[in-house]
């Protein structure tokens, strides 16, 4: 199973997550739902989120980052999960994939969220 995190808030307000390849739902597991204060109003970001650790099966980890980058709202957000084999680093309209550990594949994805504005404190998803 492929396994993340979604900061609730970093989705448009117009954005619905909904089925996936024709498929009715998401096959999205919500583990744990967190409201923490760790945003960053100077990044545009409100102080309180709300944290969804989820997972999703593998086959369908490809698709889900397709519709986050299609949800997410422009700016610094971003949405990240990881498959045994692979990272996932989602921005809106933008999806960065490799495999775990690839330093070129890592750097790129957080050369451009800093180019959005995300802070460097915040680009620290797990490898």
């Amino acid at each position: 199973m492929a396994e993340g995190t979604l900061i609730a808030e970093s989705l448009r307000t117009d954005a619905e997550l909904d089925g996936l390849d024709g498929l009715d739902g998401l096959d999205l597991i919500v583990h744990r739902i967190v409201r923490a204060a760790v945003g960053d109003p100077a990044a545009g970001q409100p102080v309180v989120w709300t944290l969804l650790s989820f997972s999703v099966p593998d086959d369908r980890a490809p698709a889900l980052a397709e519709r986050f980058a299609r949800a997410l709202d422009s700016g610094s957000w971003y949405v990240d999960f990881r498959t045994n084999e692979e990272t996932f680093v989602v921005y809106a309209g933008r999806v960065f994939r490799h495999p775990r550990g690839d330093r070129e594949g890592e750097t790129a994805a957080r050369a451009y969220g800093r180019s959005v504005g995300v802070p460097e404190s915040q680009l620290d998803w797990p490898t």
